[in-house]
C-alpha cells in the first residue's frame, strides 16, 4: 500500500496542478503568493493522502484545500499588514528627531532600489542584518576577498547614486542634502 501512495499523489499533481494554480492565481495579488498557495496546498495534499478521495472526486478536494489555504495566507497577510504599520510608526518615532531628519530617506530609498540585486543584498546583509564580511561569505557562498571587494564597489555605487540624487556624506558620516550645512 505504501508504494501505491508516491504513485496516486504523482497522478493527482499532474491532473491537478494546473488547476489549482490557476485557481490560486485568480485570487492572489502576486504569482509569488499564488506559488506558495498551491505549493501549500499540494503539501497538505501529501500529509492527507489516505483521506484524498479516488480519481476525479480528487480535484475539488484540492479546491476545497486550496481555499482554506489561502484564507490562511489572507489571514496572514491582513497580520504582517499590520505588524508593517505598527513598525513603521515605531521607525517614524525613533528617527523623526535624528540629526539626519533633514534627509529625504525616500530619496536613498529610491536610490537604493535603483541598484543591482546583487549590491543591494551585500548592502542589506551588512546594514540590515549587521552580518560580517566571513558570515556573508557563507550565506552567500563567496570567499571573504570576494565579499571585500563586491562590498567596496557596491558602496561605491551607492554612494555615487546618493550624490548623483543630491544627498552626500559630511565629514561626520552623517548624510545630509547636498547644499545643506549642519
Amino acid at each position: 500500500m505504501d508504494d501505491e501512495r508516491p504513485a496516486r499523489f504523482e497522478t493527482v499533481y499532474r491532473e491537478a496542478y494546473g488547476l489549482i494554480t490557476a485557481y490560486a492565481a485568480r485570487r492572489c495579488d502576486s504569482p509569488q503568493d499564488a506559488a506558495d498557495v498551491v505549493a501549500e496546498t499540494f503539501v497538505v495534499a501529501w500529509r492527507r493522502i489516505d483521506e484524498l478521495p479516488p480519481g476525479e472526486e480528487a480535484t475539488p478536494w484540492l479546491y476545497g484545500v486550496a481555499r482554506k489555504v489561502l484564507a490562511n495566507h489572507r489571514r496572514g497577510e491582513v497580520r504582517r499588514q499590520a505588524r508593517s504599520v505598527e513598525l513603521d510608526a515605531e521607525m517614524a518615532d525613533l528617527y523623526g528627531d535624528s540629526p539626519d531628519s533633514g534627509v529625504e530617506l525616500s530619496v536613498i530609498a529610491q536610490v537604493f532600489r535603483t541598484l543591482s540585486e546583487d549590491d543591494r543584498e551585500l548592502l542589506s546583509l551588512v546594514a540590515w542584518e549587521a552580518l560580517d564580511r566571513e558570515e556573508i561569505a557563507t550565506a552567500l557562498g563567496l570567499s571573504r576577498n570576494a565579499v571585500r571587494i563586491r562590498l567596496y564597489r557596491a558602496r561605491r555605487r551607492f554612494s555615487r547614486a546618493l550624490t548623483e540624487a543630491g544627498v552626500r556624506l559630511t565629514s561626520e558620516s552623517r548624510l545630509v542634502p547636498a547644499g545643506r550645512s549642519l
